[in-house]
C-alpha cells in the first residue's frame, strides 16, 4: 500500500488552495466596503451571511457534480466565479441603499464559487491521501488554506491603506486565477462509473454519522461566523491598531497544530480530540470579550485557532473515514454546507444582536455555540456506546 502524502497532485492542488482561499480571505475586511458605504451591524451580517447561504442552497447540488463531473473541473468552475465576482463589486457606488439587492446576488455567486472550491479541493484530497493518515493528509491539506486565511487579510489590508477597494477586488481575482491555473495539468482522481447507482445528496446526509457531524459542522461554523465576520469592525470600533493581527495569529496556531499534532488524531481516534478542540476554538471567542486591545486580539487569535486547526480535519476525517469514493463528494458537501449554513445564522442573527448588545454579545454568544456542540457530541458518543453495547 502506498502511503506516500506528499505527492505532486497533494503539492499542487495545496497550492491552488491557497490562492484561493487567500483571495476569499481579503473578504474579511468587506465589512468595511458595507460600512463605507453606510451600512450598520445588521447590514453586515446579512451581506456577509448571503455569501454563505448561496453555498448551502447550492451545496446538494454543487456535491453530485463533484461526484459526477470529477474534483478537478468542479474546482474550475468555483475559481472562474472566485474571478468575476470580485470584479463586479466595481460596480457598486454611493450609497449602499443604492445597490443593495444586486450586491445580495453577487454575494450569493461570491458563494457559490468558494462553496464549489471547497468541496472540490477537500474530496481531491480525499482521494489520494493513504487510508491510514486521513487525519493527518487532511489537516496537513488545510494549511495552505489556513495560511490564506491569514495572508489574504494581510494582503487586504496594505492594499487599502495605500489604494482602494477597487485594487482590493481586481487582486482577490487575480490571486484567484492562480488558482485556477495551478491544477491544469493534474489527473483526475476519481472516474465515476456511468451505470454506477448512487444514493443522493440527502440519503447520504441523513446517515447517523454524517448527520452528527454535520450538526457539529452547523455549531462550528456558528462560531466561525463571527470571527469571519465581526473581528475587522470590532477592531475599528476599538481603535486598534492592527486587525490583521488576529488572523495572523490564528492561521498561525492552526498552522502549527496541524503541522506538530497532525497524527494524533489518527493514533487516538477522532473522538478523544474533538472535545478539547471544541473548548479551545470556545476560548477563543470569549477572550475577545475581554479588554487588553491588540494583545487581546492575538491571544484569541491563538486559542480559536488552535482549535480550529484540530476541528476541521478532525470532522472532516470523521465523516469520510472508510467511505466509498462514489459519495464522497456528497459527504464533503454534507460537512463543508453544514459550516456554511452555521456562518450564515451566525451572520445574519448576530449582526442585529450586535446592533442591541454590541460586538461583545457576538462573540459570547459564539463561543456559546461550540460549548453546545461540546454538549452534542457527548451525547452522541453516548448513544453510538449504547447501539455498540445492544449490538453484543
Amino acid at each position: 500500500m502506498n502511503s506516500q502524502l506528499f505527492t505532486r497532485p497533494f503539492i499542487t492542488m495545496s497550492l491552488a488552495q491557497l490562492f484561493t482561499v487567500s483571495s476569499f480571505g481579503m473578504f474579511f475586511l468587506f465589512p468595511l466596503f458595507i460600512t463605507g458605504h453606510g451600512g450598520g451591524k445588521s447590514d453586515i451580517g446579512l451581506i456577509m451571511g448571503t455569501f454563505s447561504l448561496a453555498a448551502v442552497f447550492c451545496r446538494p447540488w454543487i456535491s453530485t457534480l463533484v461526484d459526477r463531473i470529477g474534483r478537478k473541473k468542479s474546482f474550475s468552475l468555483g475559481c472562474l466565479l472566485l474571478i468575476t465576482a470580485p470584479l463586479t463589486y466595481n460596480f457598486f457606488q454611493g450609497p449602499l441603499s443604492g445597490f443593495y439587492l444586486p450586491l445580495l446576488i453577487v454575494r450569493v455567486f461570491h458563494g457559490i464559487g468558494l462553496a464549489f472550491c471547497f468541496t472540490a479541493a477537500f474530496t481531491f484530497a480525499a482521494d489520494i491521501i493513504p487510508a491510514e493518515r486521513l487525519n493527518e493528509g487532511i489537516g496537513i491539506f488545510g494549511i495552505t488554506g489556513l495560511t490564506g486565511l491569514a495572508v489574504g487579510p494581510i494582503i487586504g489590508e496594505q492594499i487599502l491603506r495605500h489604494y482602494n477597494f477597487p485594487a482590493l477586488f481586481a487582486a482577490a481575482a487575480g490571486i484567484s486565477a492562480v488558482g485556477l491555473l495551478l491544477p491544469l495539468s493534474l489527473s483526475e482522481p476519481y472516474r465515476p462509473v456511468s451505470s454506477e447507482v448512487t444514493p443522493s445528496f440527502f440519503q447520504v446526509f441523513i446517515r447517523k454519522r454524517t448527520l452528527a457531524v454535520a450538526v457539529l459542522s452547523l455549531l462550528f461554523g456558528f462560531g466561525l461566523s463571527t470571527s469571519g465576520n465581526f473581528v475587522a469592525p470590532f477592531a475599528q470600533e476599538e481603535k486598534l491598531s492592527l486587525v490583521s493581527l488576529y488572523f495572523i495569529a490564528y492561521s498561525l496556531a492552526a498552522i502549527l497544530t496541524r503541522i506538530f499534532g497532525g497524527r494524533i488524531a489518527d493514533r487516538v481516534g477522532e473522538e478523544k480530540v474533538i472535545p478539547p478542540a471544541l473548548v479551545l476554538t470556545a476560548a477563543g471567542l470569549l477572550t475577545l470579550t475581554l479588554p487588553g486591545g491588540n494583545t487581546t486580539l492575538l491571544l484569541a487569535g491563538f486559542l480559536a485557532g488552535t482549535g480550529h486547526g484540530f476541528l476541521y480535519p478532525l470532522l472532516s476525517a470523521l465523516a469520510l473515514r472508510n467511505e466509498p469514493e462514489n459519495i464522497r463528494g456528497k459527504i464533503s458537501g454534507a460537512f463543508t454546507g453544514s459550516i456554511d449554513a452555521g456562518v450564515f445564522l451566525g451572520s445574519a442573527t448576530l449582526g442585529y444582536v450586535g446592533e442591541w448588545a454590541g460586538f461583545r454579545a457576538i462573540f459570547f454568544l459564539g463561543g456559546l455555540a461550540l460549548f453546545l456542540g461540546l454538549a452534542y457530541f457527548k451525547f452522541w458518543l453516548s448513544r453510538q456506546d449504547q447501539e455498540d453495547t445492544g449490538d453484543r
